[in-house]
């Protein structure tokens, strides 16, 4: 599919008008995550819920903005302008290098509320929202989700059968032979298997025989397939949408490998997420950088410079970072 130029962004309506400052409510803390809103939505919910009086942070990208830091932070202004971290996040932040641990902090994780989000949220399957809900309605272990014959989709009792697997961290060791690629760390919650095919449009079909034949092996425990959906819309994906990658034909799976240590070490194998997309892999922020300072778009089939009205040629990553006017940055180094 051709790509076009993007279309210009309409600029998000002003919030009503409200009472200044974030002293109303200064006990009361809205953490805002942008993934499903869009950066629009999350600038006006923002400047919607400030004008009311409260304390907006962005906490859940700060604690991925901090994973993604290559080693240990010693002092705050090690942080530099980081995005993503805000002045809550950063008072956070300088309680715990000063005292280990954050007072607030300690105070949310020992809340009953907290503690069971967390244990339901670690079910493969189960988001906030479901978590929430299954709060609400009065239930705070698996044992009430039996009791209560809550019903579960196929997923969620999978994830529910498997928990103890699934939630034990995935060595790299431990990741199917083949290029692997970790960003340098040892370990992760799961493993992504990209596949393609030399040719194109060879890969149209390419999923489900890949699945067919594991299948056939004894080696998948759980799967759900999703179709493609890339080309469905007119024009190239938004950057800073939704990720390419999501639409994309792919296998949300888990996986029964031989064990070497852990939770299934007794009987020999162990439960292991894995996800099977056909499609090349690419950097979200790289789409970013290409859209907001480059005028480019950039996803997993071209780049395409708007100004020029031009497809680049790029045989490697080297060569979009060459176009990008950038220094190549080794994978293992990326933070992104």
């Amino acid at each position: 599919m051709a790509l076009v130029p993007l279309k210009r962004r309409r600029r998000a309506p002003s919030p009503p008008a409200g009472p200044p400052g974030p002293g109303r409510f200064p006990a009361v803390v809205l953490c805002l995550v942008e993934k499903r809103m869009g950066a629009r939505g999350r600038a006006f919910l923002t400047q919607l819920a400030r004008a009311k009086g409260f304390r907006v942070d962005r906490t859940y990208r700060a604690a991925s903005m901090l994973k993604a830091l290559p080693g240990r932070l010693g002092a705050l202004e090690e942080l530099g302008p980081l995005p993503g971290i805000g002045e809550h996040s950063r008072r956070v932040i300088q309680d715990v290098l000063e005292d280990g641990v954050c007072a607030e902090v300690e105070r949310v994780k020992l809340s009953e509320r907290y503690r069971t989000m967390k244990l339901f949220t670690k079910i493969f399957g189960v988001g906030v929202r479901t978590a929430s809900r299954w709060y609400q309605e009065g239930l705070r272990t698996f044992l009430d989700l039996q009791e209560r014959s809550t019903k579960l989709t196929r997923q969620q009792q999978a994830g529910l059968q498997h928990y103890d697997d699934l939630n034990t961290p995935v060595e790299r060791s431990e990741a199917p032979a083949g290029r692997c690629r970790s960003r340098g760390k040892p370990r992760g919650h799961d493993v992504d298997l990209l596949l393609t095919h030399p040719e194109e449009g060879r890969e149209v079909g390419l999923l489900s025989r890949v699945v067919s034949w594991l299948d056939s092996q004894g080696l998948i425990l759980y799967q759900h397939s999703q179709e493609n959906s890339y080309g469905l819309r007119e024009g190239p994906e938004p950057l800073g949408g939704r990720d390419v990658m999501d639409r994309f034909e792919r296998c949300f799976s888990i996986f029964r490998l031989e064990a070497q240590g852990g939770p299934g070490a007794a009987r020999g194998w162990k439960a292991v997420r894995v996800d099977l997309v056909v499609a090349p892999h690419f950097e979200r922020e790289l789409r970013r950088f290409a859209s907001r300072e480059r005028k480019m778009v950039l996803n997993s089939h071209a780049l395409y410079d708007t100004r020029q009205n031009l497809f680049l040629p790029a045989a490697s990553e080297e060569e979009i970072f060459q176009h990008l006017g950038l220094e190549y940055v080794p994978p293992a180094q990326r933070n992104a």
